[in-house]
């Protein structure tokens, strides 16, 4: 059986291989414009980085492509690029979305794909302001939306340092459809005017449920649902380390706790498989296609596309990228599965959603180490105050409203010279 197991993985190692040399094949010819995407004259083109932008603009996708519009979806990396053939192949099946990857930012290149695709408008989320892209779409009459815009704490000191630059580059741009009140008042300082500028609402709020069948989930996890799960979501160098030493303190609690670990990124799957070894834990790995033994205290999940229904099961959720420095992840993944959330303290990424789920009980932001493993222990042991986490996350979603809508209107608003939309 050991032996078996051992073949299954290299076989899944070997095919893991082929399809990352593939895609990186894929990859360098679309950013050298070797191969372009096929004629879509006036289509939408839409732009997104990585997996998260490609994540949060997935409603909005399916709402254009319902009303009839053409889409052509840009990402950067391979992860979003694999992302989006996942969340979206119902789209891509029926010939109203296509997606590539974006060319390299240079005004040849940029030119070249726009003169190819002909689209009528690029909608460009968050901080992906490239100024090839825009000056290639200004010269070709393209509009220019910005969605779900966003000027980190990180990104703004750089942005303001060259003001004068950005506010010539983003000279295209008719309209910031920002993430947050800050980030129109960042958008204003670099010498946006105020009338280019709208706050409608996160978009990322737009989320939906996964399709996902939670009790066979449960059973594919743990076959005797008896365990409680606690699932370390997007899980970044050091953040394994830093939870699962407080292992020990924990199991007081809860003897039978199973920890479902789920890395950010593919590369980082055996690194954190030693991270359990050197720490004395026996883990096993989703790619085995078993249940997790009684005997196994962590199960790393060594695939894509698995962890928005791991939310649907999970009975405490700590987000990665806040343990170290990394800024946070989307917390509303976990809280349309009406699951709080607790996180280390770096959450800048996203300090406006988790400042509002805060205010509201449905998440709680830990100053170190120390205090979120308190925090796990002290909702391991009190199943009522875990209880209210996760009702006051769900509450707070419901309570919204359609920001999907307000935006969809508002672009049609702005692309009313071409009325498709509108159908």
């Amino acid at each position: 059986m050991e032996q078996q197991t051992v073949q299954q993985t290299a076989q899944q190692i070997a095919q893991h291989s082929v399809t990352l040399a593939e895609n990186s094949a894929i990859k360098w010819r679309h950013h050298f414009t070797l191969d372009l995407p096929d004629s879509r004259q006036g289509c939408l083109w839409l732009h997104a980085c990585s997996v998260g932008e490609v994540g949060s603009v997935v409603p909005i996708i399916a709402a254009l492509c319902l009303c009839g519009e053409s889409i052509h979806l840009t990402v950067v990396t391979s992860t979003g690029y694999a992302h989006a053939q996942r969340l979206l192949a119902q789209q891509i099946a029926a010939g109203t979305l296509t997606v590539s990857y974006l060319p390299w930012d240079l005004p040849g290149l940029m030119a070249r794909f726009v003169r190819r695709l002909q689209p009528r408008a690029l909608l460009l989320t968050e901080t992906e302001f490239w100024p090839g892209m825009l000056a290639a779409c200004r010269r070709a009459g393209v509009r220019v939306i910005g969605l779900n815009t966003r000027i980190s704490d990180r990104s703004f000191p750089r942005y303001f340092a060259s003001r004068w630059l950005w506010r010539r580059w983003l000279a295209p741009v008719c309209c910031f459809l920002v993430q947050s009140a800050v980030d129109g008042e960042r958008l204003r300082a670099l010498g946006i005017a105020a009338n280019r500028v709208k706050f409608l609402g996160n978009l990322k709020t737009a989320v939906t449920a996964p399709q996902v069948d939670a009790q066979a989930l449960r059973q594919r996890v743990d076959c005797s649902a008896q365990r409680p799960i606690l699932l370390l979501a997007s899980s970044h160098e050091g953040e394994e380390q830093a939870l699962l030493q407080h292992w020990s303190q924990w199991q007081q609690a809860a003897p039978a706790l199973l920890v479902v670990v789920v890395p950010r990124h593919p590369e980082r799957f055996y690194a954190a498989e030693e991270v359990c070894q050197n720490l004395g834990l026996v883990s096993c790995r989703w790619s085995m296609q078993r249940a997790v033994r009684a005997d196994e205290s962590v199960l790393i999940v060594d695939a894509m596309g698995v962890l928005s229904g791991l939310f649907t099961i999970a009975d405490l959720v700590v987000m990665g990228g806040s343990i170290a420095n990394f800024g946070g992840h989307n917390p509303l993944e976990a809280a349309v599965c009406g699951r709080g959330v607790l996180t280390g303290p770096y959450v800048q990424n996203f300090r406006g959603l988790m400042q509002q789920l805060q205010q509201v009980g449905g998440a709680v932001v830990t100053g170190n180490d120390q205090e979120l493993a308190d925090a796990v222990h002290r909702f391991l042991q009190h199943a009522d105050e875990l209880r209210q986490l996760h009702g006051e996350a769900a509450c707070w979603m419901q309570a919204q409203g359609d920001v999907l809508q307000a935006v969809l209107t508002e672009i049609d608003h702005l692309l009313c010279d071409h009325p498709q939309l509108g159908r």
